[in-house]
């Protein structure tokens, strides 16, 4: 769903409540009763049941998001009274956004960019060094993601999630690597940015399996079943409890670079082309475009290793070919 520079939804609700997964631009949330906060790529947001919302581009921007949200007796959503200009623009200011919205703005801003950030190029490569345990080259994308405006945390948050695709010990010795690294920057007068922690607490018991359920549907865009879950579900139950709960539930690192670091690792990895081909899906769902993914592979080919690029590039296509492009 996009908009232009000042468009928003009118106030509504949704019966099962509703996810948005920010794709592109800045835009603007407000939940009855909270103040508004300002979205951007890469944010997921999570309205419960029933709360009156709204939602749209910021003032001088335009945007895009992902709007997931279960039907109820056929409708997914009850429109109310629409969010005035007056209101609209208190929202915006008290947002810290520049209440400058003009209507001659609504075409100034292009959606979706088609090339990845220097710091998005980054992420799959420490990823794919860290996998194959190419510590040189770890080094090397480490110190190039930290002067992209990665910020330590980042570094961190990546390399501990990968131990979950990768294995603790290559997690481990990576996480040795970026604190050699980070030293050493700091001994050369560089102030690389802290980053910040995760700003919520993560669920414990039901409520950690239900978080992660709900993050690993939306991920595989769908219920994940199969045979090898039924024959060990407690794999799943470790899936959804850890993985996709603990991990992904941990904001200080948004779900496009969480899926840049995946792909990466499992394209450095041989013999899982399936969950390749899984994550690349995911990749699209987050809102990676088919050209910002084809960067991930021409930069595997000239950076890690031919057969990584070809896994990677094989994956893609695959995963293109399933979901039409947009």
């Amino acid at each position: 769903m996009a908009f232009s520079p000042g468009a928003r939804t009118a106030w509504h609700t949704h019966p099962f409540g509703q996810t948005l997964i920010v794709t592109d631009g800045l835009g603007l949330v407000q939940q009855q009763g909270q103040p508004a906060q300002p979205i951007r790529p890469g944010d997921v947001v999570t309205i419960p049941p029933l709360v009156r919302h709204w939602h749209g581009a910021a003032p001088a921007h335009a945007m895009r998001h992902i709007a997931i949200a279960e039907k109820e007796n056929g409708s997914a959503v009850t429109w109310l009274e629409k969010v005035s200009e007056p209101d609209y623009l208190a929202a915006a200011a008290s947002a810290g956004l520049p209440a400058t919205y003009s209507p001659k703005l609504q075409a100034a801003q292009p959606l979706a960019s088609e090339t990845l950030t220097d710091r998005q190029r980054a992420i799959p490569l420490i990823a794919a060094f860290m996998a194959g345990s190419d510590m040189p080259g770890l080094n090397v994308a480490l110190n190039q993601g930290l002067d992209a405006g990665l910020t330590v945390s980042e570094a961190k948050e990546i390399l501990v999630q990968l131990y979950a695709y990768a294995g603790f010990p290559k997690s481990l010795n990576a996480l040795g690597e970026l604190l050699a690294v980070v030293e050493r920057r700091q001994q050369r007068g560089i102030a690389d940015a802290p980053g910040r922690e995760p700003s919520q607490s993560v669920a414990i018991g039901n409520d950690l399996i239900a978080a992660g359920q709900a993050n690993q549907t939306k991920l595989s865009g769908g219920p994940v079943q199969g045979p090898v879950f039924e024959f060990a579900p407690v794999i799943n139950q470790f899936l959804q409890a850890h993985l996709f709960g603990d991990i992904f539930g941990r904001d200080n690192l948004d779900w496009q670079s969480r899926e840049l670091a995946t792909v990466g690792a499992l394209a450095a990895t041989p013999g899982v082309e399936a969950q390749l081909r899984s994550h690349m899906r995911a990749s699209r769902r987050v809102g990676l475009t088919g050209a910002q993914l084809r960067q991930v592979v021409h930069s595997l080919s000239e950076r890690v290793a031919p057969e990584a690029a070809a896994r990677a590039g094989a994956a893609l296509d695959q995963a293109l070919a399933a979901v039409p492009k947009g």
